[in-house]
């Protein structure tokens, strides 16, 4: 794939020769796309179309915005296996995760055609019976889009539809890895015939042009905590921008003495390998009540050897590559980092060199049991990566100070057959998604999407996005011939 930007509706170079390659993990010698650097004039370009678009599109009937949606989702389900395969092979998860990224984008466009009918705003009653009140949205302008490689259909689509759909119009800065998944959304708004400026995309390394631009409104993004803490720190410079940033976690799945265990393991393992360790709401602490700990621990450990590793077109394989080198290095520093910090390697994975495995990036699950403790880094930093601490605590109160020892607050899973437990558990633990009996990974569009501390601000994605785009405005109109004032306040000179 030859890629361009995607700039006031139409593909355009670069005015950079600088190009970027996006490569299949799990066969780092096939050459998927290759895509422009792009430069300062390239995002002045794509947001002045956007700041250009935003007059007529936001006075467009709501109906007539999520109309373009309608469209968009029948071209999306035609394609569906042909993108299902292209996810698969630009991130590297399995077919039936990039089935399901595919399907979740599905899933957020009929959310938001599904709400363009419903009602939309509040009528209120004012103090004084002559005056009618009412709470109206409106859009906020122009917004960035800044999205990670691991989601690359399904997180862009949260933060397009909505933003677009409300009134405003967009610029999508995907991921690099991910390149060629982005392009197909561009391709996609092209063929719906979204008015030109409305849906920009621009390629490469161009995400601070973009959130320093002083005609940018909201930026969004999803991604690691280092780069949304400064978009947050860049973004409080300006008095008319902010944004919304989901930056990773350190999840866990609490397993109390009162669990079903063959639900705790399947749980732990999906919520730990299920892309290879590389979801935001991964699990990478699981923490087990003592009295259940030998045998969750075994069960554990004998599953994730069953664990097949390898081509993620295969639908049989349930792990596929990490991502890039950079994230085989990292990963394989906090494995060696847990042995010296003192952990009790119950399987002792890295990388793999098999004849199979040696054009990918392919990693084997990394599994410990490790005394919490606030001095220890694997306990405390995202891995990103197939690597997972087994925690012993001796009751639900040192289970939820261990859940909570830590910067992040994401995702949390608690296994219990014990209804006021999982209250407790609800009440107590800091989280933005929160699962009973279930793995920490399967977010649904239609809920709301973020977490707390280093995870965000709980401002979140998906559905509820439209708390972000939008402003909500007061509009109080008086039908009297005279006028009247709330909290007796007078109009006598």
């Amino acid at each position: 794939m030859d890629g361009k930007n995607y700039i006031n509706g139409t593909y355009v170079n670069s005015v950079s020769d600088t190009r970027f390659e996006s490569r299949n993990p799990a066969n780092i010698d096939e050459v998927l796309g290759t895509f422009p650097l792009s430069s300062e004039k390239d995002v002045n370009d794509a947001v002045s179309a956007a700041k250009g678009a935003f007059y007529n599109w936001c006075r467009l009937s709501r109906i007539k915005r999520g109309e373009y949606f309608d469209e968009f989702v029948q071209l999306i389900k035609k394609d569906r296996e042909e993108l299902s395969r292209l996810v698969t092979k630009e991130c590297g998860k399995g077919i039936i995760e990039g089935s399901a990224d595919v399907i979740e984008g599905i899933h957020m466009v009929q959310y938001v055609f599904g709400t363009v009918r419903m009602p939309h705003g509040d009528v209120i009653d004012s103090e004084i019976p002559e005056k009618d009140a009412f709470m109206r949205r409106k859009p906020k302008g122009v917004v960035a889009a800044i999205t990670p490689w691991n989601f690359p259909f399904a997180i862009p689509l949260w933060l397009i539809c909505p933003s677009v759909v409300e009134g405003n119009t967009i610029v999508l800065k995907p991921s690099r890895e991910t390149a060629c998944t982005a392009n197909k959304i561009a391709e996609y708004a092209h063929k719906v015939g979204f008015p030109p400026g409305v849906i920009n995309v621009v390629h490469g390394g161009c995400g601070d042009m973009l959130v320093r631009h002083p005609d940018i409104h909201v930026v969004l993004f999803v991604g690691s905590n280092d780069v949304g803490s400064e978009i947050k720190r860049v973004v409080a410079g300006f008095n008319n921008k902010m944004c919304a940033c989901e930056m990773g976690g350190k999840n866990a799945i609490i397993v109390l003495d009162d669990a079903n265990l063959d639900i705790a393991v399947n749980a732990a393992v999906i919520s730990a390998f299920k892309t290879s360790g590389q979801r935001c709401t991964s699990a990478s602490r699981l923490i087990v009540h003592k009295k259940v700990l030998d045998e969750f621990e075994k069960k554990f450990v004998e599953t994730t050897k069953r664990v097949k590793i390898g081509n993620p077109l295969d639908k049989d394989v349930f792990m596929g590559p990490v991502i890039n080198q950079a994230a085989v290095e990292k990963i394989t520093r906090y494995n060696e980092l847990a042995k010296k910090e003192g952990a009790k390697v119950l399987l002792d994975g890295g990388r793999l060199t098999g004849e199979q495995y040696k054009k990918g990036y392919f990693m084997s699950p990394f599994v410990y049991r490790m005394q919490n403790s606030p001095r220890s880094r694997v306990l405390h930093e995202e891995v990103f990566g197939p690597h997972v601490a087994i925690i012993p605590v001796k009751d639900i109160g040192e289970a939820i100070e261990v859940h909570n020892d830590t910067e992040y607050g994401l995702s949390c899973a608690v296994i219990t057959e014990d209804y006021r437990k999982a209250k407790r558990i609800r009440d107590d633990c800091e989280y933005g998604l929160g699962y009973v009996n279930l793995p920490t990974i399967g977010a649904e569009v239609h809920l709301p999407f973020g977490g707390v501390k280093k995870s965000g601000t709980g401002l979140p994605s998906a559905s509820t996005l439209i708390d972000v785009v939008t402003h909500r405005t007061a509009w109080t109109i008086n039908h009297a011939m005279e006028i009247k004032m709330a909290q007796g306040l007078t109009v006598k000179l």
